[in-house]
């Protein structure tokens, strides 16, 4: 078997693509939570091969994007309500 070569574009790619459509969800709609989020990428996006849960969105967000977007809890629900800071 021939010694892989590539350089990971296509995950790199994914995860650009996925950045992007979290952040412009969340800046036209500020107030959102991560099954939000999901439901959105998910139905409308048609992003559904990414298996993507709430969960996921939740540890992907201050993982990839704690510069861009923050969030606050909800002290009623005890979720995270995330915004587009800046």
């Amino acid at each position: 078997m021939a010694a892989m070569k590539g350089k990971g574009t296509q995950k790199e790619a994914r995860l650009e693509r996925l950045k992007a459509e979290i952040a412009t969800y969340i800046e036209d709609r500020p107030g959102c939570s991560a099954a939000d989020i999901v439901a959105y990428l998910s139905n409308e996006r048609k992003m559904r091969n990414h298996g993507l849960t709430a969960r996921k969105i939740g540890y992907f967000i201050p993982r990839h994007m704690k510069n861009s977007i923050g969030f606050k809890l909800d002290a009623t629900t005890g979720k995270r309500i995330y915004h587009a800071m800046g």
